[in-house]
C-alpha cells in the first residue's frame, strides 16, 4: 500500500519541504486552549491520500480535485452550515411563480485572481461549455434541463426550464469558470487544469506532482481575506505514514481511522496539540459490480453476494462501531431515506441457495463454485491509502470464500484507478465511496443514460422503472411526491443489488489545536474555513 518510502524519511522530507516553503519555521508549538485573538498568517498543511486529477472543476470527478477547487472557485450558490442554500457569487435570486425561471443577481466588485472583473459572461460561458458535447464532463445533465440561458446585463443571469426541475437552484453551485481565459479554446487542453484562476478565497501558487498543492489567501476576496495565509495540500498515499507525519508536526489536518480515534489519540500529549471531531459523514461506502461482466448479470448472484457479507462485522471490526450500516444511497435520518427498506442481511444459507438457483451448484477440488467449467472468481479493486476499504475488502474476501467464491484484492494508486480502470470499465468489482448531497437527486449515478466516458454510472446499471422514478423525482417541487419516488427507488435498488451498500462512516477529522474558529455544524467543520485563525503568538509557519 505504500510507495516503499520509509516513514522517517517521509517525515524528514515533509519538514524540509515546509521549511523551503515557509521561511524556515517548522517547530510544532503546544497551543493554549483559549480563543486567542484572531490574526492573519500561518499555514495549514492538510494531508490527502489522493492527488487531484485536474483543477478545472467541470472535468473533475474525484474528491482531491474538489478539495482544491472549492477553495479556488465559487458557484452562484452554496450550502451554509445548516445545509441550506445561500448566495455565493449570486447575491440574491428570484424564482418565477411557476418555478420555471430563476433570475440571479450577481455580486458586483468580485474579481478573478488575475484582476479581471467577474460578470454574467463567465456564468453564461460555464453553462455553455458544460453542455458542449465536446466537453467530457459528468455534470452536463442538470444544465441540459435549461431551455434558455441569457445574460441581459453584466450582473444579471437568467435561466428558464421547460418543466419543474427540483435540483435547479442547487445545480448552480457548480464552480463558475473564467470566460476571458477559456472562451473559444479547447478546455481539455487548457493550462488552467494545472494552474487555475478562480474568484475564491485562495489563489493557486504551486502544484508539485505527487507531493503538494499550495494556495495563498486572496486579499481581495469578497467575504474578506481568509485568516490562514496558506493552504498546503500534502499528498501522502499511505494513511499510516500520514498519521506519523501528523504526530511529528508535519501535517495539521487529516481524517483519522477509528482505531486511531479510539486508541491512539487520547494521550495528554496528543490532546494538547490536536482537536478531534466526530460526526456522521455525508457519504457511503459500497461494493459495486460491473454489470457488463456476465458473472454479475443475474440479480440472484448479486443478492447472494450481499447475503454472504456481514456488514455488522465490518462496522465493528473495521469502524469499531463508528458508523452505521448502509442499505441504500441515502444517509439514515434524512428526509429521502426509506427506513423500511428490506435489504439482504447477513444470511450465508440464503446466499448458497440463491447461487444454486442461478446455476452455481458444483465445486472444484479447491472448494470453489463452478458453472459451465468456469470457477466463480473475481477481483475487487480499491484505491491506495484507504485502510478502511482495504480491511473491508479482506473481510468480504473471507466471507465469500466461505460460500465457495474466490476473491482477489488489488490496490491501485488513485489517479491510475480512475483513468485506467473506472473510466475504461476495466474491473470486476470496486470498493469505493460516494458523497451524499443534501438534495436526493441521484440521476447522474443511476440513470441508464449516464454510462458514457467520465460519467458516474460506470457499472452500467439499467432499470426502466428506476429511470422513470429518477426523472419523476426531479420533475416536481412537491416534497411528498419526491419522497414517494425515492422511497420506491430504494426498494428497487435493494432488490436489484447493483451495489452491496456497506456502511455510512463517521467523519473523524483531526486539526491542530492552534487553529481556532472551528464550529462543528450539520455541514461538518470546513464550511467556515476562511474564519479559522491562529493567534499570532502560536503561528508556526
Amino acid at each position: 500500500m505504500t510507495r516503499g518510502v520509509i516513514a522517517f524519511l517521509a517525515m524528514a522530507m515533509a519538514f524540509m519541504v515546509l521549511q523551503s516553503c515557509d521561511g524556515g519555521k517548522g517547530a510544532t508549538r503546544v497551543p493554549k486552549r483559549g480563543a486567542g485573538t484572531p490574526a492573519y498568517g500561518d499555514a495549514i498543511v492538510v494531508g490527502s491520500i489522493g492527488e487531484p486529477s485536474t483543477l478545472l472543476p467541470v472535468l473533475a470527478t474525484d474528491s482531491a480535485s474538489g478539495d482544491i477547487s472549492n477553495l479556488v472557485y465559487n458557484g452562484l450558490v452554496r450550502y451554509d452550515k445548516d445545509l441550506k442554500l445561500e448566495g455565493d457569487l449570486a447575491e440574491q435570486w428570484d424564482i418565477s411563480p411557476d418555478g420555471l425561471t430563476i433570475t440571479f443577481h450577481l455580486r458586483r466588485g468580485v474579481k478573478w485572481h488575475d484582476g479581471v472583473d467577474f460578470t454574467s459572461r463567465d456564468v453564461l460561458y460555464t453553462y455553455r461549455v458544460t453542455i458542449d458535447p465536446k466537453t467530457p464532463t459528468a455534470y452536463a445533465d442538470a444544465f441540459k434541463q435549461v431551455i434558455k440561458a441569457e445574460a441581459p446585463d453584466d450582473y444579471t443571469f437568467r435561466v428558464s426550464y421547460a418543466k419543474p426541475f427540483a435540483p435547479a437552484l442547487e445545480s448552480w453551485g457548480m464552480s463558475v469558470l473564467p470566460a476571458h481565459l477559456l472562451e473559444g479554446k479547447d478546455i481539455t487542453k487548457s493550462p488552467l487544469a494545472r494552474k487555475p484562476v478562480g474568484t475564491g478565497p485562495y489563489i493557486f501558487r504551486e502544484w508539485v506532482a505527487g507531493q503538494r498543492v499550495i494556495l495563498e489567501s486572496n486579499p481581495k476576496y469578497y467575504e474578506g481575506r481568509p485568516y490562514v495565509g496558506r493552504f498546503i495540500y500534502k499528498i501522502v498515499p499511505d494513511s499510516s505514514t500520514m498519521y506519523m507525519e501528523l504526530k511529528a508536526g508535519g501535517i495539521d489536518q487529516m481524517g483519522i481511522s477509528p482505531i486511531q480515534y479510539q486508541r491512539q489519540t487520547g494521550t495528554a500529549d496528543f490532546t494538547s496539540k490536536f482537536n478531534k471531531y466526530r460526526y456522521p459523514a455525508s457519504q457511503y461506502t459500497y461494493l459495486a459490480y460491473n454489470l457488463r461482466n456476465p458473472l454479475f448479470s443475474d440479480k440472484r448472484v448479486r443478492q447472494a453476494l450481499t447475503s454472504a457479507i456481514n456488514k455488522d462485522e465490518i462496522i465493528h471490526g473495521v469502524l469499531l462501531g463508528m458508523g452505521q450500516i448502509a442499505h441504500g444511497p441515502y444517509k439514515p435520518g434524512t428526509w429521502a431515506y426509506n427506513p423500511r427498506i428490506r435489504d439482504f442481511d447477513y444470511n450465508p444459507e440464503r446466499a448458497r441457495a440463491l447461487l444454486a438457483e442461478a446455476g452455481w451448484r458444483e465445486k472444484n477440488s479447491d472448494g470453489i463454485l463452478v458453472k459451465d467449467g468456469k470457477p466463480f472468481q473475481f477481483t475487487i479493486l480499491t484505491n491506495q491509502g484507504n485502510d478502511q476499504r482495504l480491511k473491508s475488502a479482506v473481510i468480504i474476501q473471507y466471507r465469500l470464500k466461505a460460500i465457495g467464491i474466490e476473491v482477489k484484492i488489488r490496490v491501485i494508486e488513485w489517479a491510475s484507478f480512475l483513468s485506467q480502470f473506472i473510466d475504461k470499465g476495466n474491473f470486476d468489482a470496486v470498493l469505493l465511496g460516494w458523497t451524499i448531497t443534501p438534495d436526493p437527486d441521484i440521476f447522474d449515478i443511476w440513470h441508464s443514460s449516464k454510462t458514457g466516458p467520465k460519467e458516474f454510472n460506470f457499472i452500467h446499471y439499467k432499470n426502466p422503472e428506476v429511470d422513470r422514478l429518477l426523472v419523476q423525482g426531479r420533475s416536481t417541487f412537491d416534497m411528498s411526491e419526491r419522497r414517494r419516488c425515492y422511497y420506491r427507488l430504494q426498494e428497487i435498488l435493494a432488490e436489484d443489488q447493483p451495489y452491496t451498500f456497506l456502511y455510512v462512516p463517521d467523519a473523524l477529522p483531526v486539526v491542530s489545536a492552534r487553529f481556532r474558529g472551528i464550529k462543528p455544524a450539520p455541514a461538518g467543520i470546513g464550511y467556515n474555513f476562511i474564519k479559522w485563525y491562529v493567534p499570532k503568538e502560536e503561528q508556526v509557519y
